[in-house]
C-alpha cells in the first residue's frame, strides 16, 4: 500500500502573476484571483509529485476594467468559450538544494503546449492552528502566440506594442488535505 499524501492550494495565502512589456519601453503586472490546484505525492516529500493547477480566467486583473475587458475578448483569452487556464504536471524533479524543475501540460485557449517551470520551495511552517503549510515560488516564460494569442500593434517607433513572452510568477502555499472518517450507519 502508498503512502499518497495530497495538498491543496490555500488561495488565500497564494497568488497568480504575470508580466508583459508594453510598448517596449515598460512592463504591466496582472493577476489573476481565482484559481485552485493540489499537489499528489506518493513519497514522503514533493519530489514526482503530480501537480493540477486551474485558473478561471475572468478573474484578471490588471488594475484597469478596460483592458481587462479586452484580454477577455477573442483578441487574447476569449474567456467566453476558454474560461479556464489548467496545468497538468508530467515531470517534478529536485535539481539542486531546494531548487525543482516543474514540466506538463499548459492548456490555453484551446491549445495544450508543454512548458518547463522553475520552482523554488521556501519550505514548511505550522500555521499556528496545527497545519503544517508548505511554500513555493513558480517563475517561467510562455510564449502568448504559442497559444494562439497573436493580437498586436507597432508602435510609432516600429517596436511591437505588447511583448510576446509572459513572465509567471506564483506565489503557492499549501496544505494537507486531510480526509475524515466517516463512519457508517448502524
Amino acid at each position: 500500500m502508498t503512502n499518497t499524501k495530497t495538498w491543496v492550494v490555500d488561495p488565500m495565502h497564494s497568488d497568480v502573476l504575470f508580466k508583459i512589456k508594453h510598448l517596449v519601453i515598460s512592463t504591466v503586472t496582472g493577476s489573476f484571483k481565482k484559481f485552485e490546484g493540489k499537489i499528489t505525492s506518493e513519497i514522503e516529500g514533493f519530489n514526482n509529485a503530480k501537480i493540477n493547477f486551474e485558473i478561471d480566467v475572468n478573474s484578471i486583473d490588471t488594475n484597469q476594467d478596460q483592458r481587462d475587458e479586452h484580454l477577455k475578448s477573442g483578441d487574447f483569452f476569449e474567456a467566453n468559450l476558454y474560461p479556464k487556464i489548467t496545468f497538468e504536471s508530467t515531470a517534478f524533479v529536485k535539481t539542486e538544494g531546494s531548487d525543482y524543475k516543474l514540466n506538463g501540460n499548459l492548456t490555453m485557449k484551446g491549445v495544450t503546449k508543454p512548458i518547463s517551470l522553475n520552482v523554488e520551495y521556501g519550505g514548511s511552517e505550522d500555521n499556528g492552528h496545527g497545519v503544517i503549510k508548505h511554500g513555493f515560488e513558480v517563475t517561467g516564460i510562455v510564449n502568448r502566440k504559442e497559444f494562439g494569442m497573436t493580437w498586436n500593434k507597432l508602435t510609432d517607433s516600429g517596436g511591437l506594442g505588447l511583448g510576446e513572452d509572459i513572465k509567471l510568477i506564483a506565489n503557492i502555499q499549501v496544505a494537507e488535505l486531510v480526509e475524515t472518517a466517516v463512519e457508517p450507519a448502524a
